[in-house]
């Protein structure tokens, strides 16, 4: 909202020499959000004054052009004219101009040369056309002050008639500026200078005037036919509580809005139209409430505000034909819809240059009716935002009755004294005098006196509190230990104790909180499951992989890819109504389409060497029920704990998972550095770091998957055999067909499964401070027998002195004889009381080597 500060002084003790940065400092005190600083002028320097146009002879030119040399008096004849190079003394100037859209006698902005327009644009004597120009006559979009629909500004079409060699500084207010606030949805009223006058004066402790008082709506005998009637209320709330129509007559369409109105408008955002729109949208900024006015000679009967018949076509004043519905609210004649009600008007009735008779409407509109239309049409209006934040339901007669004595006394019109004021009630639509429309009733709201104290930590006396809140526009009774509080008509959000606490709040003074920090309370915290996420997914960052985030959306192709068991059968998965793109219509049973995505940009953009991680919800849904099968409940109402139930009921399974990608090699280029290819290796330790993070080991044990590289995939389960996810290297051809170069290593896992095994707490392994034994251990085993599972035989067999064995080496050839391979393990011997001897280290190590005799046929080399 911008504020124009003369505009603002009006109804406010505003210190004449008040700045716009003063103006905003003190309405941050109140709780609003500063947003800028308009000095339209600010561009603008030099001699810049009125002139009159003496004579203009036409000069075609060989391009095709017409140009107008002219003679311009800028000062009054037998004065002298202001001093400067390239000033003629005798106050005549000749100037080279290109409009046609005056005559001489015309007074017009003459820059002088000296002034500098917007843009850094200097004005100077310039030999064009065969002439010496010493100025220029100015359009408002060379000074600055708007878009140039008509050419050159000519005083006389506003209405003006300023002595020659007048400053236009002066004239114009180019001086003057605006400070612009952000309001928040909740706080409406502040959306017109009456609410910010009354918020400054709340900040400054000074009296405010409500420029509504200065009105007096005239009494309507309801002689103008208007009918309201809602068969689809929103919520059981009528999508319009109160209709004020006045007809006015004698109206001069070519009335030029006066300079003062044309310029508030100009500095609060707004271009300058016409007289009666002018005078609409300046009602519309001062008070609050949005105004319209229709050509009345073209409205066919009188006025029904009803809902759209679906399918029904309007033509809005942004010249779009709309298709409607039958939620939206119309105000209409007995030819069809006039208008989208609190959104915008249609052009079948929109006021022109030949209106003489004006219908004004003031009416108080529902606020969800209002957003609703508004999104569903995407519009966009000054109107729309005000009814969605909620405006003064007692507003409306007295706007109608500004904007009729405005159009009396600027447009020459007549009021008829033809009207209506029809207010809905609970016993239905009447036009009797004094009637008040349901939205306008305040419920009134009981304060405990200790409540803001005791919310608030700071002591707030009843005296305190009854006086903000009475500042505020509120009726204010004690009740023994409370208040009882009926706020004003134009604060719809003060509902609860909550609210008016806030606003104790807000007047007392944000700098006078206390900052204390909040003690958590006992028994609460992270849950064992989120305890586990964050360690899985901060222990893979600090293990060097890089987190991203992807969509949970998936194509038909890459579900049956990733999102099966491993048989290569597409799996059924959970469909989307409304996906945001046809191909991505499933919701993602594995991380790894999004993981690859990820690679492939990443790729595309040079990162060649990849090691990254994803953590997230996977779908899953239940075999034979549909997903979603509860009825939605409606807004703005509550649902109950059975309703919300039902809805959770009807969810799929999703559990979270873990996945990660590897390509290209394990470190980055460098001088001295041995790089070797990402492979299988480093998918199975990621995976396994899950496991560990957690306290739980993973097994891994072959497997096969058809998006796998069928002899470097591996089955990852917990110890008692439950799957939880994959390992490996994608096959060769699907690396290929999702355009990933050379080995591209991936794991999987399912954090939830492995955090329910996981227990409560991880105990570390004792340190031994005795020395440790190596010894080495080669065995020949048939061709097909795993590394894994002798490793595991290995370990079973060495017993509890055993802490480490690792497979160092694989050979299959001279030596060895055919269809068999020697694995070579280095076994890692410790005791966690003594020094071990060689003699228990060899001991142990035949141990386990008679284990994987006994299961594998393992010979000793």
């Amino acid at each position: 909202m911008r504020l124009p500060l003369d505009w603002l002084r009006e109804f406010t003790a505003l210190p004449a020499d008040a700045t716009a940065e003063q103006v905003l400092a003190e309405l941050v005190t109140v709780g609003f959000e500063e947003e800028a600083v308009h000095r339209p002028g600010a561009e603008l320097r030099g001699p810049i004054v009125v002139g009159q146009v003496l004579s203009m002879e036409p000069e075609p030119q060989k391009n095709g052009k017409t140009i107008n040399w002219c003679q311009v008096r800028v000062a009054p004849e037998g004065q002298p004219a202001l001093e400067g190079e390239g000033i003629d003394p005798s106050g005549v100037q000749g100037i080279v101009c290109g409009a046609h859209n005056f005559a001489p006698g015309d007074k017009v902005i003459v820059t002088l040369p000296g002034a500098v327009l917007p843009g850094d644009f200097r004005i100077s004597p310039r030999k064009t056309y065969g002439h010496v120009s010493a100025g220029m006559i100015a359009s408002a979009r060379e000074l600055g002050l708007g878009e140039d629909h008509d050419g050159i500004i000519v005083l006389g079409r506003m209405g003006l008639d300023p002595e020659v060699g007048t400053d236009v500084f002066e004239l114009f207010g180019l001086a003057e500026e605006a400070a612009e606030i952000n309001v928040t949805p909740d706080r409406g009223y502040a959306f017109s200078l009456r609410g910010v006058a009354r918020e400054y004066a709340l900040a400054t402790g000074t009296e405010a005037k409500d420029p509504a008082d200065a009105v007096t709506p005239a009494p309507l005998d309801g002689s103008y036919p208007v009918t309201v009637r809602d068969d689809a209320p929103v919520y059981g709330v009528p999508g319009c509580d109160r209709f004020v129509a006045r007809v006015v007559e004698g109206v001069d369409p070519t009335a030029p809005t006066p300079v003062w109105m044309a310029r508030r408008l100009r500095l609060a955002g707004m271009r300058s139209i016409s007289i009666a729109v002018d005078i609409s949208n300046y009602v519309m900024l001062e008070l609050g409430q949005p105004n319209h006015c229709y050509d009345a000679d073209r409205i066919d009967g009188g006025i029904t505000v009803r809902r759209a018949t679906e399918g029904e076509r309007l033509t809005t004043l942004d010249e779009k034909e709309r298709t409607l519905s039958a939620g939206d609210l119309v105000v209409a004649d007995d030819s069809g819809p006039l208008g989208i009600a609190g959104v915008m008007g249609g052009a079948a009735s929109e006021v022109s240059s030949e209106t003489t008779r004006i219908l004004v409407e003031a009416a108080h509109f529902d606020r969800v009716s209002v957003a609703r239309s508004r999104r569903a049409h995407k519009l966009s209006s000054e109107a729309a935002k005000r009814f969605e934040r909620g405006v003064d339901p007692l507003l409306a007669p007295v706007a109608a009755q500004r904007v009729v004595d405005l159009l009396v006394e600027l447009a020459g019109a007549r009021d008829t004294g033809q009207g209506t004021d029809l207010v809905v009630t609970a016993e239905g639509p009447t036009t009797a005098a004094g009637a008040t429309p349901a939205s306008a009733a305040r419920p009134e709201v009981r304060l405990g006196l200790e409540a803001a104290s005791r919310r608030i930590g700071l002591e707030y006396t009843a005296e305190q509190q009854i006086g903000y809140l009475e500042a505020l526009g509120c009726a204010v009774r004690r009740d023994s230990d409370a208040l009882l509080v009926t706020p004003p008509s134009w604060r719809h959000d003060l509902a609860t104790p909550e609210d008016l606490i806030e606003e104790i709040v807000r007047l007392g003074g944000f700098e006078d909180l206390p900052s204390t920090l909040p003690v958590a309370p006992p028994g609460r915290g992270l849950t064992k499951a989120q305890l586990h996420r964050r360690r899985v997914l901060q222990g893979l960052a600090d293990a060097g992989l890089t987190e991203v985030l992807s969509y949970p959306f998936v194509s038909e192709a890459q579900n049956a890819l990733f999102g099966s068991s491993g048989d290569g059968a597409a799996p059924a998965a959970i469909r989307l109504e409304n996906p945001l793109s046809a191909e991505f219509s499933l919701m993602r049973r594995s991380i790894l389409p999004g993981l690859v995505g990820v690679a492939q940009r990443n790729l595309a953009r040079g990162f060649r060497d990849l090691a990254l991680y994803e953590g997230g919800l996977v779908f899953l849904p239940r075999t034979g029920e549909k997903v979603g099968t509860s009825e939605i409940p409606p807004l703005g109402a509550m649902p109950d704990e059975q309703t919300l139930d039902a809805l959770d009921a009807g969810l799929p399974p999703q559990p979270f998972h873990v996945a990660g990608i590897f390509v290209g090699h394990d470190v980055p280029a460098g001088a001295g550095v041995a790089r070797r290819p990402v492979d299988v290796s480093d998918a199975l330790d990621a995976a396994r770091l899950v496991g560990d993070l957690l306290g739980v080991q993973l097994v891994p044990s072959r497997a096969h998957h058809h998006a796998f590289h069928p002899g470097r995939c591996a089955a990852l389960a917990l110890a008692d055999g439950t799957h939880v996810g994959y390992a490996g290297e994608l096959h060769p051809k699907v690396a290929a067909s999702l355009d990933l170069p050379g080995r591209v290593a991936v794991f999987e896992v399912d954090v939830e499964a492995v955090s329910e095994a996981a227990p409560d707490v991880v105990v570390a392994r004792p340190l031994s401070g005795h020395p440790a034994t190596t010894q080495d251990v080669a065995l020949v085993v048939a061709a097909d027998a795993l590394a894994g599972d002798v490793e595991g035989a290995l370990r079973e067999g060495a017993g509890e002195l055993l802490e480490s064995v690792d497979l160092f080496d694989v050979y299959e050839g001279p030596g060895v004889e055919e269809g068999h391979k020697s694995l070579a393990f280095a076994m890692r011997f410790r005791a966690q009381d003594r020094t071990l001897t060689a003699d228990e280290a060899s001991e142990a190590r035949a141990a386990a080597v008679r284990v994987a005799a006994e299961r594998f046929g393992a010979v000793q080399r």
